[in-house]
């Protein structure tokens, strides 16, 4: 059986999160390693001021996530997938060898900076808990405030929207009188994962030509289409095009445990990835960085793949 490292995205965050990471030399050198590439200290991205700048958030994520997949593998816990929910992804590319740390930091401050250049206010996401897709799809285009859209599908009854601050309050509102279990705002203030975003795709898509990209050690599952990949090409797509497209994560889910992995590890920050595949793959064990010793997390990975 194999190992899956999940990798968040925007949203996850906590004050303080890079600071909680794993006391080990890997998570050190990688810290050390984003400061020089971004020409500041990366130690200050995660303040509760700093956590307001999408482009702050969308590092921070990166790195921390990248810092503790290095650690975990240093000690032998080697994931054999890896997927990463929205700018997650580029964690995902960086530990799957397709893309170097120094690069994919430098794609993902300029993915901020696109994004939080095009909607400097007035526009974010929105959580829906507890309805079905085709209900979901038709309240946000019926909204009166202009367009929302379905731009995450995280599970069966849990979708994200993207849409101005008007559109998703007019959703919620629609979603919570339709039944919803749970509708509100989360900590995004960009429209991410939706056709607002299109000319970001378009930025990010030119750079991403510029930069060597290398066929993945191990698969990479896309956002958008949901597929497992080692091509440079498809990876380099992926980047670039799904900032602006759907991410289908119920699918990646169900894609990875297919392909074999039945532990699955969430990188920090946060748990989310881990309460989804939990409540989506009960056969599985989801566990959460965050939660869960270092130590604890190579010896579920040996033992997993110890078994037939």
């Amino acid at each position: 059986m194999s190992v899956a490292f999940l990798c968040p995205g925007q949203g996850a965050q906590t004050p303080g999160f890079l600071h909680r990471l794993p006391d080990a030399p890997e998570v050190a050198t990688t810290l050390d390693e984003a400061s020089e590439v971004l020409g500041h200290e990366v130690r200050r991205l995660d303040g509760a001021e700093a956590l307001r700048s999408t482009v702050a958030v969308q590092l921070a994520t990166v790195v921390a996530g990248v810092a503790t997949g290095r650690a975990l593998a240093a000690r032998g816990a080697v994931p054999d997938l890896v997927a990463g929910l929205s700018v997650g992804a580029f964690t995902a590319a960086v530990l799957s060898g397709a893309l170097t740390l120094p690069d994919g930091l430098r794609i993902v401050r300029l993915r901020g900076e696109e994004m939080q250049r095009a909607f400097p206010r007035g526009h974010g996401l929105a959580a829906v808990v507890g309805l079905d897709e085709r209900r979901v799809a038709a309240l946000a285009k019926a909204s009166v405030e202009g367009p929302a859209y379905v731009a995450n599908l995280n599970a069966p009854t849990q979708f994200v929207l993207a849409g101005s601050d008007a559109a998703l309050e007019d959703a919620i509102g629609r979603a919570l009188a339709a039944g919803a279990s749970r509708a509100e705002r989360l900590p995004v203030d960009v429209p991410s994962h939706s056709p607002l975003l299109d000319g970001v795709a378009e930025v990010l898509a030119a750079a991403l030509r510029s930069v060597p990209v290398t066929d993945a050690r191990v698969p990479y599952v896309t956002n958008a289409r949901a597929r497992a990949t080692r091509d440079r090409e498809a990876v380099r797509e992926d980047l670039a095009r799904s900032v602006a497209l759907p991410v289908r994560w119920h699918e990646a889910t169900a894609i990875l445990f297919e392909l074999g992995a039945r532990l699955f590890v969430e990188l920090p920050p946060g748990r989310t990835l881990t309460g989804l595949a939990q409540a989506a793959l009960p056969r599985a064990r989801a566990v959460a960085a965050d939660e869960v010793r270092m130590d604890s997390i190579v010896a579920l990975a040996a033992r997993e793949r110890r078994e037939p």
